[in-house]
């Protein structure tokens, strides 16, 4: 492990209360009522919310659904609980963290072909850029769209290899499956293969995961596809936190990452 990353890096107690203290776990701005309506609408077949996964009629009830939700990403399991705060368990946060450095270390260590995508350009694109430079660094091929590539009502850029959805003069938060979708087409139609392993959040790893790709990705309360996906094997790991917070905060828990994984921290 470069010394570098690790003494950068806060230990497993630290980071969680630095997750507590700025809301990325613990008690999260997500509301109940925001999380079971988006529940409910996973289980009554809404695809705006499978992001890009196939469920088939599996997760029809939304009683499993939030079962599942309070397993793996801790929020409050008491179906009675209908309105006000609810929680994401810090704990297994960095319990998943720890599972995604274990396969970003294989993709270093494999010189793999990665592609970053993230559908939270004002949050989680710190995350993404760091990950990007590190893995750059320890020999990866960053996989970036071709130009002139359009989904979703916007076009798909890439700034630092994190590959994002632009519009109207400005990169664009989006739940939408159809640029990685996108993407993976061009891939193919220009002879590529496909990446060895995507990171990503929202429909961009939903649709890398549901075509079989290694998949990895940060996924909020309210947004249970991911959960799902990783609980069929669909994703290899979805990471649950607030996936809003100020892009400062993620800075910490960003080092604890890349050092869990071998990685070195971005100069």
């Amino acid at each position: 492990m470069p010394k570098d990353a690790a003494t950068a890096a806060p230990t497993r107690r630290a980071l969680v209360s630095h997750l507590i203290r700025t809301r990325i776990a613990g008690d999260v701005a997500t509301s109940r009522e925001n999380n079971l309506d988006h529940y409910r609408e996973l289980a009554e077949g809404n695809r705006y919310y499978w992001f890009g996964l196939d469920l088939g009629s599996r997760w029809t009830d939304r009683a499993d659904v939030l079962e599942l939700m309070a397993e793996r990403c801790g929020v409050v399991p008491d179906a009675g609980h209908r309105s006000g705060q609810d929680t994401i368990d810090p704990e297994l946060t960095v319990d998943a963290l720890d599972r995604m450095a274990v396969v970003l270390h294989k993709a270093a260590e494999n010189r793999s072909r990665v592609l970053l995508a993230t559908g939270h350009p004002a949050g989680l694109y710190a995350v993404h850029h760091a990950l990007a430079a590190a893995l750059r660094a320890a020999g990866c091929t960053l996989v970036t769209p071709a130009e002139h590539l359009y989904a979703d009502g916007g076009e798909i850029r890439h700034l630092a290899a994190v590959s994002m959805l632009h519009r109207a003069g400005g990169l664009v938060h989006t739940h939408s499956p159809d640029p990685m979708r996108e993407i993976l087409a061009a891939l193919e139609r220009d002879g590529q293969a496909p990446p060895d392993l995507v990171v990503a959040d929202h429909g961009w790893a939903g649709y890398a995961g549901g075509r079989g790709i290694d998949t990895v990705g940060f996924a909020d309360c309210n947004d249970p596809a991911l959960f799902v996906g990783e609980a069929e094997g669909s994703l290899l790991v979805t990471v649950p936190l607030d996936d809003n917070v100020p892009p400062h905060h993620y800075a910490p828990m960003t080092a604890y990452l890349l050092a869990a994984a071998g990685l070195p921290l971005p100069v």
